[in-house]
Formats: C-alpha cells, sequence, structure tokens
C-alpha cells in the first residue's frame, strides 16, 4: 500500500544542471553571508554561479529534451531567455557594488534574493506545466519584492517594495484563477494535455475556457508591465534600488514574455483565434499609455517605467502573430532591450551617486560638458529606445512590424511607427538635458566625499555624493559596453538575428 503503484519520474541530472547549479550557488551565497570573514564573497560567488549555470545552459544548445514527466523543458527558447536573464543579473551585480541596499540588507542575503530570482526565471522560461508555471512564477517574484524595499533607509523603497508585494500578489491571485478554469475544462495541467483537451472535451470557444485564458492574460499583463495593468510600474521603478530596477526592466519581462509565449501558443493554440485580437488590442493600449504617460516624467527612473510599458506593447506584438518570425522577432527585441537599458541605468547609478539629485532629469544636465564618457551611453541608449537608424532598437522594431505585416496585423504596425514617433518627445528631452543643458550639477559634483550638499529642489533622500562614482570602472565599463553592443547590434545585427530566429524555430 505505501507507494507500490506510485512510479517517480525519471530525472535527467545533465538537463537539470542549470537548475541545480543555480540552488546550490543560492545556498552557498545566503551561507557566507553568516559569517563575517566570508560576507564579502558573496559577489564573486554570484557571478560564478551566474557564470556556470550559462555555460552549462549552451552545453544543451538546439537540444530539445523534456524534464520531470513533461513539466519542463529545455529548448532553445528556454535557453535564450534564461541566458538574458543571466546577463541582465551580471550587470545588476556590479552595478550594486558599493550600493547602500546591499550593503544594509546583507551581501549574503541581497545576492541569494538575486540568485533566487534568477532560478525563477529559468524555471518560468522552461515551464510547460501549470504547477511549474505557478511556482516559476512566485519563485521569480517573492524574492523581488523583497529586493525592492532593501534600501531599509528610504521611505520610497519600502514603500516600492509593499506596492511591489500587493499588486504583484493581485496578479498571481488573478493568473491562478485563470489555471483553474483552463484546468477545469479540460482536466490537464500539461500544456500539451490542455491543448489535446480544449479539442478532446470540445471545449473549444467554451465560456469555462475562454474566461480562464482572460484571466490568464490579465495575470500575465501585470507580470509584463502591460497597459492597463502597469499602474505599479513607475512607482516601482522609482522607490526600488536603481540596480533592482535595471534587473527588473529587463530579466522579468524576458522570463514573463517566455512563458506567455509558450503557455498561449503550445497550449491555447486550438484557441488563436479568440486570444490574438484580445492581446492585440491590449498591446495598442499599452504603446498609447507608455508613450503618452512618460512625456511629463521628470524622473528618468518612472520615465524609463512608463517607456517599458510602451516597450512591452512592441513585444506583445510578436505573440499577437504566433509565428515562428513572430517569436523571433520578439527574443531577438528583448535581447536589444538588455543592452539598451543596461546602458541607461547604468548612468543613472553613476549619476545618482555623484550628484544630489537622484534619479531627475537635472542629475544628466550638461553631462556631456562634465562626463562625456557617460554622456555618450546614455545619448545612444536614448536613441536606440526610441527606435532611430544604426541602433539595435531600430532593427528590432523592423523585425516586428514586419512579422506584423505577414500575420496580418498591419495595423498594430502602424501603432508601432505612431508610438516611435511620439516616443521622440520624452527620449529627445533627455539627450536635450545633456547636451545643452547648463551645468546645474556642478555644486553636487563639487562637493567632499560622503557629503550631501544641501541644494534647493534636492532630493531628500539621495545617496552621499561620490564625485568620482562616474569615472568607476563597475559603473563606466556596463554602460560603455552595452551602449557599444548596441551600436553594433544595430549595424550588424545578423549575430543576433540567427540568435533570435533558433530560439523562434522551438515551438514552430
Amino acid at each position: 500500500m505505501s507507494g507500490a503503484g506510485f512510479a517517480a519520474p525519471h530525472v535527467d541530472y545533465a538537463a537539470t544542471a542549470p537548475i541545480i547549479a543555480l540552488t546550490v550557488g543560492l545556498v552557498v551565497i545566503l551561507m557566507s553571508g553568516v559569517f563575517e570573514t566570508t560576507k564579502r564573497w558573496a559577489p564573486g560567488l554570484a557571478v560564478m554561479t551566474l557564470a556556470a549555470t550559462a555555460g552549462l545552459l549552451l552545453w544543451h544548445w538546439n537540444d530539445q529534451i523534456d524534464l520531470i514527466a513533461g513539466a519542463l523543458r529545455v529548448d532553445n527558447l528556454a535557453i535564450s531567455i534564461s541566458l538574458i536573464a543571466i546577463v541582465s543579473a551580471f550587470s545588476t551585480i556590479l552595478l550594486s557594488i558599493r550600493e547602500r541596499a546591499a550593503e544594509e540588507a546583507g551581501q549574503g542575503e541581497y545576492y541569494a534574493l538575486l540568485i533566487g530570482s534568477v532560478l525563477g526565471m529559468v524555471l518560468l522560461s522552461e515551464a510547460e506545466n501549470l504547477v511549474t508555471f505557478f511556482v516559476a512564477i512566485e519563485t521569480l517574484s517573492i524574492p523581488l519584492y523583497i529586493l525592492c524595499a532593501t534600501n531599509l533607509r528610504r521611505e520610497g523603497s519600502l514603500e516600492s517594495g509593499l506596492k511591489y508585494l500587493i499588486v504583484g500578489s493581485l496578479g498571481s491571485a488573478t493568473l491562478l484563477y485563470g489555471m483553474a478554469f483552463i484546468y477545469g475544462g479540460t482536466g490537464s495541467t500539461d500544456f500539451a494535455g490542455i491543448a489535446h483537451g480544449i479539442q478532446a472535451n470540445g471545449m473549444l470557444h467554451d465560456p469555462l475556457i475562454l474566461i480562464g485564458i482572460a484571466l490568464a492574460a490579465v495575470g500575465l499583463a501585470f507580470k509584463t508591465s502591460i497597459a492597463p495593468f502597469h499602474q505599479w510600474t513607475p512607482d516601482v521603478y522609482q522607490g526600488a534600488p536603481t540596480p533592482i530596477t535595471n534587473f527588473m526592466a529587463v530579466a522579468t519581462k524576458a522570463a514573463a514574455f517566455a512563458v506567455f509565449v509558450r503557455f498561449f501558443v503550445v497550449a491555447l493554440g486550438p484557441e488563436t483565434g479568440d486570444w490574438q485580437l484580445g492581446l492585440a488590442i491590449l498591446a495598442a493600449i499599452s504603446i498609447v499609455v507608455g508613450n503618452v504617460g512618460a512625456i511629463g516624467q521628470d524622473s528618468l527612473k518612472r520615465l524609463l517605467g512608463y517607456s517599458g510599458v510602451a516597450q512591452a506593447g512592441y513585444m506583445l506584438g510578436g505573440i499577437v502573430v504566433a509565428s515562428e518570425k513572430g517569436l523571433s522577432s520578439l527574443v531577438f527585441y528583448l535581447a536589444a532591450y538588455l543592452f539598451m537599458n543596461l546602458a541607461a541605468f547604468a548612468v543613472i547609478v553613476a549619476r545618482e551617486r555623484e550628484t544630489p539629485y537622484g534619479d531627475d532629469i537635472r542629475g544628466v544636465r550638461g553631462l556631456m560638458a562634465e562626463r562625456p564618457s557617460l554622456a555618450w551611453p546614455l545619448t545612444i541608449s536614448m536613441l536606440a529606445l526610441a527606435g532611430l537608424p544604426a541602433t539595435a532598437g531600430f532593427i528590432g522594431k523592423l523585425y516586428l512590424i514586419e512579422a506584423l505585416v505577414e500575420g496580418s496585423y498591419t495595423w498594430l504596425a502602424v501603432f508601432i511607427a505612431v508610438g516611435t514617433m511620439i516616443s521622440l518627445a520624452y527620449y529627445l528631452r533627455v539627450v536635450a538635458a545633456m547636451w545643452m543643458g547648463g551645468e546645474e550639477t556642478a555644486a553636487g559634483t563639487s562637493a567632499a566625499p560622503g557629503a550631501t550638499p544641501v541644494i534647493s529642489g534636492a532630493s531628500p533622500e539621495a545617496d552621499p555624493v561620490d564625485p568620482e562614482a562616474g569615472r568607476r570602472w563597475y559603473l563606466l565599463a556596463p554602460a560603455v559596453i552595452a551602449a557599444g553592443i548596441t551600436v553594433f547590434l544595430g549595424v550588424i545585427p545578423q549575430p543576433l538575428v540567427d540568435f533570435a530566429t533558433h530560439a523562434g524555430s522551438s515551438l514552430f
């Protein structure tokens, strides 16, 4: 009687090695924070964990492996998205050097939470079952709720963590309700079983399944910052420590979009005609709301938050067409978005530490005269996010527009083009402040290290001013390298096109 009929699922330890590496690394990093002599090892241990995971993922490039009774699947889509999350996490570790939030939270705890979130992202990108889908999205989210609030002395940080927890929980609950409806209609939790159940049980266009699809779409829209479910994004982006905002802006989107496309294309493939138009309308709303909302922002992090809402609308277009080209264009844009955002956030971190203005646009006024090495990366980032030629952003949008036109969603492609024109109003405003603004930050940079000057309108929660922050390699190198890659991929996009094409072919 005691388990006589139970057959344990086969576990391919070679294919699950990346997950094992992240889990072991997380435990070791957390333990390192217990001892005074080892807690400073945490950033290095986190980098080693990410490097080992990336190597193990690349080992399985071009493989198609189902894991643990089909609960997970290792393929090029999962590997591509996981690598994007890992690169984003590595950049976050660099930006977190001398970060007050990491010191206040504890080095071991801070980096263990970061690796824990990456673990959730890898699981989410491989999920092929409703149970693993939900467990992975919670594994991703819960560490981020805490990381957003790690700057304990800032009211805005604590508020952002609480707000993200409340809204994220609402999104998770909505997603779970949608899963329950879909499971009730199909009798299966596996994505392939759901697709079979919809057809075999005569549930095509059934209200039970349609309600489940709607609720699941809303839940995922919360996670990917798609309007009108984006309200938390600007506030959380502004309040969270900037390195964590950098991580959330790209990695969370990448993992959520990976399972978004896998769930809708694989599990809900028979219902494609019912969800395509709904997602297209959400994409159009997100493009308009994000671009219009960003126009009046003085906070660079809030501006990038609203920009992220618009960018999520562009990316959703890759899922709407439900084609190999659509998925390839999505992966291409996510990878390009990683470098465009990193260049911007690295500069914001540097200016937060150099000036008393925090993330206010005044912090970059006159930056070209004062710090050309920071002004150029931020300029390239803004132009790339706007989608100007000779940048990866231009190629990415062109790729998405082409996929939409081929998929008979030309009207959504027009929304992307119009949204791009609207976005110039706020992206070029940042560029103009750097190139034509006066040196308003001079008083901040002339202060003694460790002192925060009293300047009218300065952020009351600004970090102590470090005049040399913008010259420190761990901030300057990510900004310059990311900007260089953004231009390189805009001029020679073929390497990234090939990478994205391999990922896109995974589901088709």
